[in-house]
């Protein structure tokens, strides 16, 4: 259950007949996309598909498509990004990195508690006044969560933050997005089929070029799912497949 301080009523995420190109080449004709309301949703799919570009036109960053909630409305002022990179400023100190979105908007000392609060419940209460350069990567990446969580949005967009650590920080790193997001609608981009299985309550493989988007039957399993859980490695090979160039023929 999501923790009640950051309790939501999240929008699903529709994208409808989107169309975009990257020069000449056709990245998305007329795609169709819904991430459901308070659910995680991942994105897997060969280098250079639209995965990315698909998070993208989410966030209003490019046009393309008609982007909405389930009822055709808005979702300006809804979203927060978290990236590959933890993007750090090493001039600041954990907590104020935690704080750039309300230092950036000018909002002075505002948000120093909640701030606080965050990085405790991210496990590093005790490093709110170091910088990031004396940090480990999964650390940071904590550090980036917490900045995520403080943007307090109801959607929350994922371009593989966790590609950069080790195999076992990022199963921890996985079961604390879990646990931190739960509730909230989220969109994850991933190369890696076992991250995708485990925080997935929808995955989705995109392929082809132009690409479309093909809905991996998930194993039912609590979630966020185990490593082992049954039906997973049942599911990576179905995902593996879907990833074959010739899967998009």
């Amino acid at each position: 259950m999501p923790d009640p301080a950051f309790s939501h009523h999240p929008p699903a995420v529709r994208v409808r007949h989107a169309r975009v190109s990257l020069g000449h080449v056709p990245v998305f004709a007329d795609l169709d996309f819904t991430a459901e309301a308070g659910r995680f949703t991942g994105v897997l799919g060969p280098s250079g598909v639209g995965k990315t570009t698909l998070l993208r036109l989410i966030a209003g960053l490019i046009p393309g498509a008609d982007i909405g909630d389930e009822r055709g409305g808005s979702l300006s002022g809804c979203i927060a990004w978290m990236a590959q990179k933890d993007l750090l400023l090493p001039w600041l100190s954990v907590i104020e990195n935690v704080r750039l979105g309300a230092r950036l908007r000018g909002e002075g000392d505002g948000g120093r508690e909640k701030a606080r609060a965050l990085l405790a419940a991210v496990g590093l209460a005790e490093r709110a006044n170091d910088r990031p350069d004396t940090l480990s990567g999964g650390q940071r990446q904590r550090v980036a969560l917490a900045r995520t969580l403080m943007e307090d949005r109801p959607v929350v967009l994922m371009d593989e933050p966790f590609s950069a650590v080790d195999p076992l920080t990022r199963l921890g790193l996985q079961d604390l997005a879990a646990r931190m997001l739960a509730g909230r609608t989220v969109v994850f981009v991933t190369h890696d089929p076992l991250e995708a299985l485990r925080l997935g309550h929808a995955v989705y493989v995109l392929n082809g070029e132009p690409a479309t988007a093909r809905a991996i039957e998930l194993p039912d399993a609590p979630w966020p799912r185990a490593a082992d859980a049954q039906g997973v490695l049942a599911a990576q090979a179905a995902i593996l497949r879907a990833l074959a160039p010739e899967a998009a023929s």
